[in-house]
């Protein structure tokens, strides 16, 4: 999408691009790209206990949306921020209601938005051995307005694990595969390194280096990223193979707090059967 501040400064800029509006006045082709610009919502929120983000993107004038990987204790703060914008959820990740994968490390807040917003699907990766209203697979969209994501399977943290790509925003949302500066650890919940580093290099790393790159978490404070500097200057995947298995086979990591709670109810869809309070 290009941006136009001023279309008197692209045609001073373009002169030979004239004919392309003729016919047009300048007012209405300067509506049509504000339009083009204002329809698309992104919002990334965040939650400070799990360190993850959640993401609601939408199509403000069709009023569609998803949301990414909610967290069960952030449930309020996503709908209300749904009904402020008047949107409508159309499916729920862990929110399309799309999770990236079954999280480890916190309870989905999927299955509290179906309670609170009925007519909303959860979506998970067929590969992901969850419950969920739909699954799906590389090469599927998920449609909200005029927009769209597409869907690539990126295994290697856990087997189901997807990376949703909005082309029209030029965006990649990687869940807990590629990190900013890091990537998802491979030592437990079926986890392998050769198959992440194949993942990443084959799936995500094949995007136009200016896609932005939007993870589930981030420990250092950093928001977004992008294709180019990751393949360039991540310091774990602009190694070799050999020197990435090596390195992800030693590091260590002490065991996941919130598995033992967060996996069997995630693999549920987030139903909780009250095996957890959230207060």
């Amino acid at each position: 999408m290009i941006a136009i501040n001023s279309i008197s400064q692209f045609f001073r800029q373009h002169p030979s691009r004239g004919n392309l509006f003729r016919g047009f006045s300048k007012a209405a082709v300067m509506n049509d790209c504000r339009l083009a610009q204002d329809t698309f919502v992104l919002r990334q929120l965040f939650d400070k206990e799990s360190w993850t983000y959640t993401y609601l993107l939408a199509d403000y004038v069709a009023k569609e949306a998803i949301i990414i990987d909610p967290v069960i204790e952030q449930v309020n703060r996503d709908h209300s921020i749904l009904k402020r914008l008047g949107l409508n959820l159309l499916y729920c990740d862990d929110f399309v209601l799309a999770n990236t994968h079954v999280h480890a490390d916190h309870v989905t807040g999927t299955g509290e938005l179906k309670k609170l917003i009925p007519t909303c699907e959860s979506i998970i990766s067929l590969c992901s051995g969850a419950q969920a209203d739909k699954y799906v697979k590389s090469g599927d969209e998920i449609q909200f307005g005029r927009y769209s994501v597409e869907v690539r399977q990126t295994p290697g943290h856990t087997n189901g694990c997807i990376t949703f790509v909005c082309h029209d925003e030029a965006i990649a949302f990687t869940g807990d595969c590629l990190l900013i500066g890091g990537c998802g650890r491979t030592d437990f919940q079926e986890g392998d390194a050769e198959t992440l580093y194949t993942s990443i290099h084959e799936q995500i790393f094949s995007l136009p280096d200016y896609y932005k790159v939007y993870p589930a978490h981030d420990y250092t404070g950093q928001t977004v990223s992008t294709i180019g500097e990751e393949k360039t200057y991540n310091p774990r995947l602009s190694k070799s193979l050999d020197e990435f298995i090596e390195l992800m086979n030693n590091l260590k990591l002490d065991y996941p707090k919130k598995i033992d709670v967060a996996l069997p109810i995630n693999l549920k869809c987030g139903i909780q059967d009250d095996l957890v309070n959230n207060d």
